[in-house]
């Protein structure tokens, strides 16, 4: 394949890595590193008259194999992490419709789904992503992560084995007639939510509903996550009560396929991102990225939230 032809052919694929990337890593930031690093080696081994017959195949092992070392210094960040851990948020809204990236993420990878990932190794979260995410079948598996099929089906059950004890569900993309239902859940939350209808929210919330909030130690947010259906329904009257009074106010998005809100302060900044994870017909969790640094690349950010002296 001619130079010049493969870097137009690899343009159409460049969705596909983005979200692997993107899956390997829950960074946007991380994940356009890893992107662009798979170009540059398709660019050398192009340069290099390597042939490359199968170019699908070749951005998905390179960008997997990426993912996995990333993974080991990312692992070691995590670990000294200041409160709650969440993905950086991937955000459409009306006026953000973001690049074609965002139409294949947006079919694959929930807040809850990546949360579920953190629990597994590098190679781990690699197979059981593009085995359940990506539909990939073990021999193109085996390819990506340098292991035998039969290795791979080793690994997945071992994945699967490490997720049951989280006694949840993996969150796999819904069908649409549950994303309808989920948009319409998400109006009346809000609307109970910014009316301070306990009542109402009471009603929208499963039992075990589960709040998590991210502020990296830079912003205000809960240090561990918050149960309860009552407690979490008077945190987010409160919360959103304090928000009206400081002017922040709120405009409805799609966050990595899942219903959700953007806060901007009085003066337009992002304040915060809201995701809901809706399933039986009740959320099931409300997920608040607070942290500046997983919201700089929406647009600029406000400091209302931001600790002292940060």
């Amino acid at each position: 394949m001619p130079g010049s032809a493969t870097a137009a052919d690899a343009v159409g694929y460049r969705p596909l890595p983005f979200s692997i990337a993107y899956g390997m890593t829950g960074s946007e930031g991380d994940a356009e590193d890893l992107v662009q690093d798979t170009f540059l080696n398709l660019t050398k081994a192009d340069q290099a008259g390597t042939s490359i017959t199968n170019l699908k195949a070749y951005l998905t092992t390179s960008v997997t194999r990426l993912g996995i070392n990333h993974l080991g210094s990312a692992r070691v960040r995590r670990e000294t992490y200041v409160g709650e851990w969440l993905p950086e948020p991937v955000v459409v809204t009306a006026d953000r419709p973001g690049p074609a990236e965002y139409a294949e993420l947006a079919d694959s990878l929930s807040i809850a789904f990546l949360l579920l990932l953190e629990t597994l190794s590098p190679v781990e979260r690699a197979v059981f992503l593009l085995r359940e995410a990506f539909g990939y079948g073990y021999p193109e598996i085996a390819n990506a992560v340098g292991k035998s099929e039969a290795n791979c089906r080793q690994i997945l059950t071992r994945a699967r084995k490490h997720l049951a004890p989280a006694g949840q569900p993996v969150d796999l993309p819904p069908p649409p007639a549950r994303r309808t239902e989920g948009d319409e859940l998400a109006r009346r939350f809000f609307a109970a939510t910014e009316g301070g209808d306990l009542d109402a929210l009471l009603d929208l919330l499963a039992p075990g509903v589960v709040f998590h909030g991210d502020g990296g130690g830079k912003a205000r947010a809960l240090g561990k996550s918050l149960t309860g259906i009552r407690r979490v329904a008077q945190l987010l009257i409160g919360g959103l009560r304090r928000n009206r009074k400081l002017g922040v106010s709120r405009r409805p998005a799609t966050v990595n396929g899942r219903p959700g809100s953007v806060l901007y302060d009085a003066e337009g900044r992002i304040a915060s991102v809201l995701v809901l994870e809706i399933a039986d017909g009740a959320i099931q969790a409300v997920h608040a990225v607070n942290n500046p640094d997983k919201l700089r690349h929406l647009g600029p950010v406000s400091d209302i939230g931001l600790l002292p002296g940060k």
